[in-house]
């Protein structure tokens, strides 16, 4: 059996094996597990991306879609026997910040950490790392970048493992409780 995960912030970009990689810890601790997902499908190349995501994921998984009151919905699932897997964070993020509530982002952002902080069960956020490209030319886009750079600053003090995702492979950036076997950890 593979060494407890704790919280697990796991971040890289698009189609970098975040989902892959958070599913496969999940698959070798061989407990319950509940998805949450916060994509909605708004148009058909999002559902397509959403159904490629479910056909790959373990169809004993519980799903919760739930695309605005994350921290809710991880209480719900959380349990000391249990893994949760957030799916994903920076999607979560947009939906607030389109959202028709202003004070939405910061309202939901307080109450998922401090639902983190009192977490009782396993639990692995994927979120986009999107601080690598240049600064956005519209309002929108900058405060998106601004906002998700400190959620992961945040959600990250608060995990005892951060991955980032590089073309399939991890890259250890934080690890407080080392794996004793998974995926990248030689045998």
């Amino acid at each position: 059996m593979t060494a407890a995960i704790g919280k697990t912030l796991v971040l890289g970009g698009v189609r970098s094996g975040k989902s892959r990689y958070a599913e496969e810890l999940a698959r070798r601790r061989n407990r319950p597990v509940t998805v949450i997902a916060t994509a909605e499908a708004l148009d058909e190349e999002m559902a397509a991306r959403i159904e490629t995501h479910r056909r790959y994921r373990d169809a004993r998984w519980r799903l919760i879609e739930e695309p605005l009151a994350l921290a809710a919905a991880l209480r719900t699932a959380v349990s000391p026997e249990s893994l949760v897997i957030v799916d994903c964070l920076t999607v979560w993020l947009s939906n607030l910040l389109c959202g028709k509530d202003p004070d939405a982002p910061r309202r939901e952002t307080r109450a998922l950490l401090d639902a983190l902080s009192s977490l009782a069960g396993e639990c692995i956020l994927i979120s986009n790392e999107v601080g690598f490209g240049i600064i956005p030319a519209n309002a929108l886009a900058r405060r998106f970048g601004d906002e998700a750079g400190v959620l992961h600053q945040q959600i990250a003090a608060d995990c005892e493992r951060v991955v980032l995702m590089v073309a399939g492979l991890p890259l250890a950036v934080k690890d407080s409780l080392p794996l004793t076997s998974g995926p990248g950890v030689p045998p």
